[in-house]
Parts: structure tokens; C-alpha cells; sequence
């Protein structure tokens, strides 16, 4: 079946018309992308939540300068109400809002909320508020809704031998987030309300709000930098810029650690409430975790299946990271992309639900080095580097902000003419796709809710280059199947499949699956695994089996043949990128 191509249309504007320029003659920014139907119908744009696909001249007004990045807002709200937030002084409580932070073990904003307490000698309260409409619009996948939920459980469970409460609550009109923790902080008496910063758009642009909303009602509102080791724009090139290609960050990344050492030093955990939260906030301590949402819940069998996959919480994390260290990290270079094997460390359900903090990671692989970030054993640099990663990933969301917003960090590959062939992506996220090393990547993803790194390359090539099909579709798709589902880095690494974004393999580099498949999975334990019915097919066929004499074993078992011939597509790719490239 032929790919179905998007429909022709205009650069119209909300009101219909076909200009590019408002009433005074400049650019009209507010005018969606020409093919911005195209994503809403293909469920990559969620409009119940966001207006339409921008267009490409509106990410360049955030490249420019012309329009304010988030954390600029934030940054402007912090400067406009200096003088308030100076007058505040502590009163009954300290309140910790727990987000992507889920843990005691070296949290910055826990400890600066900590610290407070402990010198004014005041009970320190936590937070956390779930929102349905958030996870929804941020397609937080089922599994990583229940790790977090399991986690929570975990948390104030260790809260609670400290005396400090834990209250949870849902919320249910996002919107409405602000305002209901100004109340909760009213009702408690706290004057001091501390958190930890996160990093994408709807965030930065809430704790915004947050700073003001608390400044007017006399409550300092603080935001830590404690996601990243390195804080976002304290990295840049000789010319003053962002870095757009890993490389020479990672460098920078590493001279300005090792210039800085006190950005490896892990905070530490608090001690007992330092008020007496057992008299004044009693109730608060029967708090209840909160349900799933209904759209966000897992069967019995699936909760059993992921709790003995993943077990919750930060001691999970920090044993996990010691045993990988100790009986992996040696040998991580030389075996990770191997798909069969178990060389990578799976700690990535725990940085995305905030159990384990990058900081960590990096402090206790430091150590295993000897002492160093990016020389001596060459497994623990490599990995050192591979969470590096999620800093690199976090820097360039912050800088460019618009790649939150359904684009990518070359917006002009909006323009590509993608297929938006929904057979064909069914076949993809089913795996069903006739080539085996894809569908067992994406059979791994459907019961895991995890997938090998070098799998995900595989299958974010294909999708985008093999069948042409919109990359954000399938980016949408990890999100909402992966447990360790992370904006900045889901999208880094589906930029880098479909060679439309930072750091990108170039695109004429197209992945071919039977070349991965030959030399990462060499004997086919990882497709046999994960595709039963080619269990029998023996020697390389398991790679190609209708290509390599072993059609009746495939066939007989209800294997399909491939859905694209793999150099056809790698040359109507290669013409349709080409275009583009072209243009710009």
C-alpha cells in the first residue's frame, strides 16, 4: 500500500485568510504551521490542551529573542518580586512540593525547605499534587503513572519515621494548581514554600505564575536547580551560544565540573521535623495516596508484571545503582549496545520518577573511575556520558523551548512531506512490520514498558525513514508506553533518528535493520525472544527470514513479510530530506 501523503494545503491564518503578515506589515506569528490539520488528525497535536502547530517563523522569534523563553518568565517573575519575597518571615510551617522528585536522598529543594525549618524550629510539611489533565497532556504512560503512584507510597513511608507529613491530594483542574497551593499554604501557616525545578514549558510557565501568586500573598515561593548536574545555560560555546551538538558540550560539561566540584555535592537527606507536625498537623499524616486516573490505570496482571520489573522507590535506585557499578560498569562500553544481553543499568525509570538524581549517578560512577569524569576506565566514562545525556537534552529544552511544543530543533523538517499512513504505523507499534529486529523492539516496548537504547534507534529510524511516517507520532507513542518516559530526552533521541534534531546522524544516514539486527543481536536471542514465531528459524535467517529460505517457518507461524522493501524507502527518504534541505 502506498504511503498516503499529507493534504495540500494553504498558509492560512486563525481568521482565514492567506497572509503571512499582520496589519503592520511583520510576520504574523499566531498562524499555525500550513500542515497543522495533518497533526491534529494524526493525534500528534493534543488540541483538547494546545492551539495548533505553530509555524516555522514563530520558533525562530524564540531563537531571536522576540518572544520570551519560560524560563526567562521565570527569571522575570523571581526579579520582579525581590523586594517582597525579602519581607517574608517564617511563620507556623515549611511546606516541600514533591514533583519529579521523589525521594530524600540528595534533594536540593527538600534540604533548603529542610534548613528553614530546622532554624526557625518549625514542622515542615510535603506536597504533592497529582493532576490528571497534566498527565494526560504530557501522555505520561500507564506504568509510569503506577512506579510514581507505588513510589509515593514508599516516600511517605520513609517521611513518616522523620515525623514529616506527607499530603497528597488530586487536582483536577490543572489550571487551578497555583491558587489551590497558596491555599494550602495558607491554611498551614507557611510562609516558606520550596520545590524543585522542572524544565518544560508548562512548568516553567506555572512556577511563574507560582512566584507571583505567592509574593502577592506574602508566601516566598522557591524553585531549586536539582534535575540537572550542570544548571541549564551555565554551559556555553567561545561565542557566548548554547551548544547544539553533544560533543564539545560533554567537554565543556566535564571542564566545568571539575572547575566547579561543588556541583557534585550530593545534599543531604533530612532528619527528624524539626517542629512538632504531630500536634499541629496531625490529620496530615493519614493522607492517602491518590488513585490512578481511570485513563491512566493498569490491569492487576500488568501491576503485578511491572512491580516485579521495576520495584519502587530511591532504595531500589541507589541498589541498582551500586550492584550495576560493581558488576557492569566495567564492561558497559565494550557491551552496551549488545540487545540480548543485560549490560545497561535500567536505572531510567528511576531518574524520570525523580527516585534517583543524576547527581548521584554521577558522583558514585566518579568514584568507581577513580576519581574521574571522562578519562581512565572507559565503561564507567561511557556511561558517565550516557546521563550526561539527559543534562544535554534538558540544556537545549530550556534554550529552545519550541521543541516542547510539537516541533522540532530544525523546524523547516516540519515541512517534509510525511506520511501519515495509519496502517502502516500500526504495524510499527504493534510490531508487525515483517522486519524482526523492529518488531522485537517494539513487542520489548508494549510488555516492558522499556526498550534497549540502541533498539530505540532502531525503530525511530525506521518509522521516520523506512516508512516515511511523522516521527512525533511515534514519538507520542513512547511516551505514552515507556516507564521511563522523560520529555528532553524521548524527544533528543527521536530528533536523532529522524535527523531532525540537535546532534543529529545526518540524513542520509539511514539505518538499515537487517545491518543492526546482524550486529547486535548476532545470533537472534533477542528476536526470538521477543518474536515467538520465529523461534524455529535457525542461523542468519532469524534476520531475514523471507529474504534467507526461511518463508514456510514465517509464514506457517503467521509471520507477515516485510511492509516496505528497505532501499526503496531508504531512496524516497533520501529525496523527500533532500527537498527540504534543499530549501533551507
Amino acid at each position: 500500500m502506498p504511503p498516503q501523503k499529507r493534504k495540500t494545503s494553504s498558509s492560512s491564518t486563525s481568521n482565514g485568510t492567506l497572509s503571512h503578515t499582520n496589519k503592520r506589515g511583520k510576520p504574523d506569528l499566531t498562524r499555525p504551521h500550513p500542515h497543522a490539520k495533518d497533526t491534529e488528525d494524526f493525534d500528534i497535536v493534543l488540541r483538547d490542551f494546545y492551539p495548533p502547530e505553530m509555524c516555522n517563523e514563530r520558533c525562530e522569534a524564540y531563537n531571536n529573542g522576540t518572544l520570551e523563553r519560560p524560563i526567562e518568565a521565570l527569571q522575570k517573575a523571581y526579579e520582579d518580586t525581590v523586594d517582597e519575597r525579602k519581607e517574608v518571615r517564617p511563620n507556623a510551617a515549611v511546606v516541600h512540593w514533591f514533583k519529579s522528585d521523589l525521594r530524600l536522598h540528595d534533594n536540593r529543594g527538600l534540604q533548603m525547605a529542610y534548613q528553614v525549618a530546622r532554624e526557625n524550629n518549625i514542622p515542615l510539611i510535603a506536597l504533592y499534587i497529582l493532576s490528571p489533565e497534566d498527565l494526560t497532556a504530557h501522555l505520561a504512560s500507564a506504568p509510569r503513572v503506577d512506579l510514581t503512584l507505588r513510589t509515593l507510597g514508599l516516600l511517605r513511608r520513609d517521611l513518616n519515621e522523620l515525623d514529616i507529613p506527607l499530603y497528597m491530594e488530586t487536582q483536577n483542574k490543572r489550571k487551578e494548581i497555583p491558587q489551590r497551593i497558596v491555599d494550602l499554604c495558607q491554611e498551614w501557616g507557611a510562609k516558606h514554600l520550596f520545590a524543585n525545578m522542572e524544565y518544560e514549558v508548562d512548568e516553567l510557565r506555572r512556577d511563574a505564575k507560582l512566584v507571583r501568586l505567592c509574593a502577592e500573598n506574602g508566601i516566598r515561593f522557591e524553585a531549586a536547580h536539582d534535575t540537572c548536574v550542570v544548571t541549564p545555560g551555565k554551559l556555553t560555546s567561545q561565542q557566548g551560544k548554547q551548544y547544539a551538538v553533544y560533543s564539545p558540550w560533554f567537554r565543556a560539561w566535564c571542564a566545568f565540573l571539575k572547575e566547579n566540584p561543588e556541583y557534585l555535592e550530593v545534599a543531604d537527606e533530612p532528619g527528624s521535623n524539626p517542629g512538632n507536625a504531630r500536634k499541629h498537623f496531625k490529620e496530615l499524616f493519614d493522607c492517602e495516596v491518590p488513585a490512578a486516573p481511570d485513563n491512566k490505570r493498569l490491569s492487576e496482571a500488568e501491576k503485578e508484571r511491572f512491580h516485579q520489573m521495576y520495584p519502587e522507590g530511591e532504595h531500589e535506585a541507589l541498589r541498582r545503582l551500586e550492584a550495576f557499578l560493581e558488576e557492569k560498569g566495567r564492561d558497559y562500553d565494550d557491551l552496551r549496545n549488545i540487545l540480548a544481553g543485560r549490560n545497561t543499568s535500567v536505572l531510567s525509570p528511576y531518574f524520570a520518577s525523580g527516585a534517583l538524581s543524576a547527581r548521584t549517578a554521577v558522583v558514585q560512577a566518579q568514584k568507581a573511575n577513580k576519581g574521574q569524569l571522562n578519562r581512565n576506565q572507559s565503561g564507567y566514562m561511557s556511561w558517565i556520558s550516557e546521563v550526561a545525556w539527559r543534562d544535554f537534552y534538558k540544556h537545549v529544552l530550556v534554550h529552545w523551548p519550541f521543541i516542547c511544543m510539537n516541533k522540532c530543533f530544525k523546524p523547516e523538517f516540519t515541512d517534509l512531506e510525511w506520511s501519515y499512513n495509519q496502517e502502516h504505523f500500526e504495524a510499527w507499534s504493534e510490531g508487525k512490520t515483517g522486519f524482526p529486529i523492529v518488531d522485537a523492539a517494539m513487542r520489548q516496548l508494549n510488555h516492558a514498558a522499556w526498550m534497549h537504547n540502541r533498539a530505540r534507534m532502531v525503530v525511530s529510524s525506521f518509522l521516520s525513514k523506512d516508512l516515511l511516517v511523522d516521527w512525533r507520532r511515534g514519538e507520542r507513542y513512547f511516551m505514552e508506553h515507556l516507564i521511563d518516559g522523560d520529555f528532553a530526552s524521548n524527544h533528543g533521541g527521536w530528533g536523532f533518528g529522524s535527523s531532525t534534531g540537535v546532534d543529529p546522524q545526518p540524513y542520509f544516514r539511514i539505518f538499515n535493520p537487517l545491518r543492526q539486527s546482524e550486529r547486535f543481536d548476532p545470533n537472534g536471542e533477542y528476536i526470538r525472544h521477543w518474536v515467538p514465531e520465529l523461534r524455529d528459524v535457525e542461523g542468519a535467517a532469524i534476520h531475514d527470514p523471507y529474504g534467507r529460505g526461511a518463508e514456510n517457518a514465517a509464514e506457517k507461524n503467521g509471520y507477515p513479510r516485510p511492509i516496505v522493501d528497505h532501499s526503496e524507502s531508504r531512496e524516497r527518504a533520501l529525496e523527500s530530506y533532500k527537498k527540504v534541505a534543499q530549501r533551507h
